[in-house]
C-alpha cells in the first residue's frame, strides 16, 4: 500500500514550489516520483503536431520526488507522516501521524 495516491492533498517541503500545495494526479512508483497539479512548471518544447500545429513551447507539471511531497491531513489540515494501522477484518488504512486520525481518500 502506497503512501502517497492519485487525489491526495500534498504539501511541498523544498525546491521553487517550497510551502505550496495542490493535488497528486500521478504516481510513478518505479521511478518514486510523484506530479503534482500546477507545481513543479517547466517549459518544453514541443513540435508541431495535428493536436498542436504550430507547436511552440509549452508550459507542463514535471515530476518530482516523492520524498519532496507531504500529505496534508484532512483533519488537521497540517502536512503529516504517514502510518498504517491494520483493522480487525486484516485490512491496511492510512493514519496521520500527527493526529491519528484516517486519512480519507
Amino acid at each position: 500500500m502506497a503512501k502517497i495516491k492519485k487525489g491526495d492533498q500534498v504539501t511541498i517541503l523544498t525546491g521553487k514550489d517550497n510551502g505550496k500545495t495542490g493535488t497528486v494526479s500521478a504516481v510513478l512508483p518505479k521511478e518514486n516520483k510523484v506530479i503534482v497539479d500546477g507545481l513543479n512548471i517547466v517549459k518544453k518544447t514541443v513540435k508541431g503536431s495535428e493536436k498542436n500545429p504550430r507547436g511552440g513551447i509549452v508550459e507542463k507539471s514535471a515530476p518530482m520526488d516523492i520524498s519532496n511531497v507531504q500529505l496534508v491531513c484532512s483533519k488537521c489540515n497540517k502536512g503529516s507522516r504517514v502510518g498504517f494501522k491494520v483493522l480487525k477484518n486484516g485490512k491496511k488504512e492510512r493514519i496521520c501521524r500527527r493526529c491519528k486520525s484516517e486519512v480519507k481518500e
